[in-house]
């Protein structure tokens, strides 16, 4: 059967400017078709957009991505395998609020395919040998935080524990014995 359109709205089309990660470049020049597709073969989500013949949008959808409306009629999500954001400008509240509906459905379709790829994948490659379990710290462990991704950009936060800190004042002692400290980041001031 392959690939079918499930839902489709119109939208006017933007992308994050590459070079600045700030600033919206539109690239349709009006409001276009913007289409939720499933591809039944390889059970796989994708928003496909044209504008005329010209693919402005194909953005596959994975258990990771968010959709965030950020105004009234404006949503948008960041597509790493595109390696950009999409933004999209409604004309209504309601055309964001249903494609933003949608957008999650999907999304759990989504995660809920891959889980059971992969467990067939396992049961295929390794029916009668369990998984050995991960390492679990305790809730006295202290665990270093990854580098944070900030808004979909390449600034990173720095979030490991500063060794330089202040320490807490003496009758705060107890509530905070098993927080950490950290180094103020220069993008997100976190």
């Amino acid at each position: 059967m392959g690939e079918q359109p499930i839902y489709s709205t119109r939208a006017h089309v933007f992308q994050i400017d590459p070079n600045t990660k700030k600033n919206w470049l539109p690239t349709s020049k009006h409001a276009v078709t913007v289409s939720y597709f499933y591809d039944s073969t390889r059970n796989v989500y994708r928003i496909i957009s044209l504008d005329g013949t010209k693919a402005i949008i194909n953005s596959t959808i994975s258990p990771n991505m968010t959709f965030t409306k950020t105004s009234q009629k404006f949503g948008q999500w960041a597509d790493s395998r595109a390696n950009t954001v999409y933004g999209l400008g409604f004309s209504t509240e309601h055309h964001l609020a249903k494609f933003a509906e949608k957008f999650a459905e999907y999304k759990e379709a989504a995660r809920l395919a891959k889980e059971k790829s992969q467990e067939k994948m396992e049961m295929a490659t390794s029916p009668s040998q369990e998984s050995p379990g991960g390492e679990l710290s305790s809730p006295l462990t202290p665990v270093t935080p990854p580098m944070e991704n900030i808004n979909g950009t390449d600034e990173m936060c720095d979030t490991t524990p500063n060794s330089d800190a202040r320490p807490e004042p003496a009758q705060n002692a107890l509530a905070f014995a098993h927080r950490e400290q950290f180094k103020p980041c220069r993008v997100c001031s976190f």
